[in-house]
């Protein structure tokens, strides 16, 4: 998990916390030697922490690790000289979370809730249990909160990807196995057209690389940036058919139509053994639907569920995400027909 906007919080509040010890120190104390030494290294920390940050893609892995480093020595000094400072202690455990593993940060943040601790007790005029428990409950809930999310949105991405091989990457070798094996049995009869099929099945397999750099970089379906969703479906191997008058849908509505239509495509010439496949693009008053029907084998909806195999679930989770809804109808023997539903 490395959101651009949690980050620049992070940043924002260690900026803003360390200006606010540093008031705090003016304030609370005389402009001696010993405030103004803090004053220095408060300054030294936070022009450190800047340049960091700055430099943050330059800085390379082993680069934010002796960075921090660094920076964590200089606010262990700051908090023996100031223990105002110790409130710095959240967003540095932050950034150890963002760079450390699991285990060296349970021992960064050991380091961080311990000197959070002593100067919170050397602040005060008397103890005080939540002087020590506060700060190990905030550590705790910290960690495990931040490696829960950081789960959550690994499982998430990891779903992601399973889709978009599923619906372009599965699709694409499907049609390359086919190009090949023609070409192989075509090979010592005709080899002029052989060598057609094999050239196809190399145009293919680059068509593949390209769209899997695509959703490597979580862009959208790149038939969709030289066209409409309608010439884009058009443009799959299957009759295409177009109701109702288009008009203007949202980029992720398209995509997951699209992306919809080749998975179950994909999912024709894998499993149904079809003769036909028809793909059909409605545009309706408050929704659009997508139909894709084949005239296979079939099968028993009712026996398979809650999930016939992969394809059908990350279709129903990709039409999910933009509010819209997946309906499976299918006999053994009758073919099956797939109908997406999104509200416009």
């Amino acid at each position: 998990m490395d959101s651009v906007w949690l980050n620049r919080a992070m940043h924002a509040g260690f900026f803003l916390l360390l200006a606010a010890s540093a008031a705090r120190l003016v304030v609370r104390h005389s402009l001696d030697t010993q405030t103004l030494v803090s004053l220095a290294v408060a300054l030294a920390l936070g022009v450190v922490y800047a340049l960091g940050v700055a430099l943050w893609a330059r800085l390379g892995h082993r680069g934010r690790l002796v960075w921090l480093g660094v920076v964590l020595a200089a606010w262990l000094v700051l908090v023996e000289m100031a223990p105002s400072f110790s409130w710095c202690a959240i967003p540095l455990l932050f950034v150890c979370l963002r760079l450390l593993t699991l285990r060296t940060t349970i021992v960064a943040a050991a380091v961080l809730t311990v000197a959070t601790i002593v100067a919170q007790i050397n602040l005060s005029d008397r103890f005080d249990p939540s002087l020590v428990l506060a700060p190990i409950a905030v550590a705790a809930m910290t960690v495990v909160i931040f490696w829960e999310l950081r789960r959550a949105g690994m499982l998430q991405e990891r779903e992601r990807l399973s889709r978009e091989i599923h619906d372009t990457l599965a699709q694409g070798l499907t049609s390359q196995r086919m190009l090949l094996q023609a070409a192989d049995r075509l090979w010592a009869t005709n080899p002029d057209k052989a060598r057609e099929l094999v050239r196809q099945a190399a145009q293919a397999a680059g068509e593949n690389l390209e769209e899997a750099r695509r959703f490597v970089r979580d862009l959208g379906p790149k038939d969709l940036d030289r066209g409409t969703l309608p010439e884009a479906l058009k443009a799959l191997d299957a009759e295409f058919r177009l109701e109702g008058e288009e008009y203007p849908l949202d980029a992720k509505v398209q995509a997951a139509l699209l992306r919809v239509a080749q998975g179950a495509l994909a999912n024709v010439r894998e499993h149904a053994g079809a003769t036909r496949a028809v793909v059909t693009l409605a545009y309706l008053d408050g929704e659009v639907t997508l139909d894709v029907f084949d005239d296979g084998k079939g099968f028993a909806v009712a026996e398979s569920e809650p999930g016939r195999g992969y394809g059908l679930r990350a279709m129903s989770d990709r039409l999910a995400q933009v509010g819209g809804t997946l309906v499976v109808e299918s006999v053994p023997g009758e073919g099956t027909a797939i109908a997406a539903r999104v509200p416009v």
